[in-house]
């Protein structure tokens, strides 16, 4: 639970103008308007026209509204960049991320434009990955990393199918970086939308691991996402018992508490604290 809540970031491809429309009424805690992956080459210029539209246009609620852009080192991902960050987008998705290079020229860009967006790191390399610790800390303007799991197992050579063991260390790298640098982190997309139990598990998975949220490619993953990623109504409760107790035992001038006959410390109630503050800022979207 870093920041915002981010449970389900649904991808809208750049060229589908009835999911930009659609998107605006959706449970998403997050769109991605997309430039790259699923817009072929010759229609990129106008699907960056379309997404600069929505931006403008608004409409969106809480939603956190994110462009995909393409290499940032081209003339087209650079226009990409700076045509979304001039529209309002909250923050731009960098994909392949392979080094810090990457993220120091869009955040400087982005710093002369004095924009308010923020940097997404696409995770989908192995250099990314391995890199991770020096990328977290390019450019202040970093605030996620979005894993890229499809790519990242092609370039492996590896199988990224439940339970996706050889992903493994990179998700769990990757999570352990975020954590240490005070960045969100964002589990891969799980492409058979049609698969509601293996959703289910890679989302309860993803949750394990510490993920804040799951990429999506369709509306029909928001709802599962929104419930593996969010407090459950018990474990609120339970959190509600274990500040309630430390708390008193403060009153009293204890510095510990005892609930249920195990210890309860500060380090308990900030966590139980974080855990209610979390679920009541998404009852409050709800």
């Amino acid at each position: 639970m870093v920041g915002r809540p981010r449970r389900s970031c649904l991808y809208v491809p750049g060229t589908n103008n009835r999911a930009h429309e659609k998107a605006r009424e959706l449970a998403c805690d997050v769109v991605i308007f997309d430039l790259e992956d699923s817009v072929a080459p010759e229609a990129k210029t106008a699907a960056r026209e379309r997404i600069v539209a929505c931006l403008e246009a608004g409409g969106y609620g809480t939603r956190e509204l994110v462009v995909r852009i393409n290499d940032p080192a081209t003339d087209r991902g650079h226009n990409d960049l700076v045509m979304a960050a001039r529209a309002g987008a909250d923050a731009v998705l960098i994909p392949k991320v392979t080094g810090v290079e990457e993220i120091r020229a869009a955040g400087q860009l982005l710093d002369e434009f004095d924009v308010r967006a923020r940097l997404w790191a696409m995770m989908e390399t192995a250099r990314g990955v391995l890199a991770a610790p020096q990328i977290a800390a390019a450019h202040p303007r970093l605030a996620v990393f979005a894993m890229g799991l499809e790519d990242f197992a092609k370039e492996l050579h590896a199988d990224n199918a439940a339970p996706r063991t050889s992903m493994l260390y990179a998700l769990e790298r990757t999570v352990l970086v975020a954590r240490a640098h005070g960045l969100g982190v964002l589990d891969g997309v799980y492409p058979d939308f049609n698969d509601d139990a293996g959703f289910a598990a890679a989302c309860a998975q993803g949750a394990a691991l510490g993920f804040d949220g799951k990429q999506l490619i369709h509306p029909r993953q928001i709802a599962a996402a929104n419930a593996a990623f969010a407090p459950s109504p018990e474990a609120v409760a339970e959190a509600r018992r274990v500040i309630a107790a430390f708390e008193e035992a403060r009153a009293r001038g204890a510095g510990v508490a005892v609930l249920d006959g195990r210890m309860v410390e500060a380090l308990h109630a900030d966590e139980a604290r974080a855990l209610v503050a979390f679920a009541e800022e998404i009852a409050a979207r709800n």
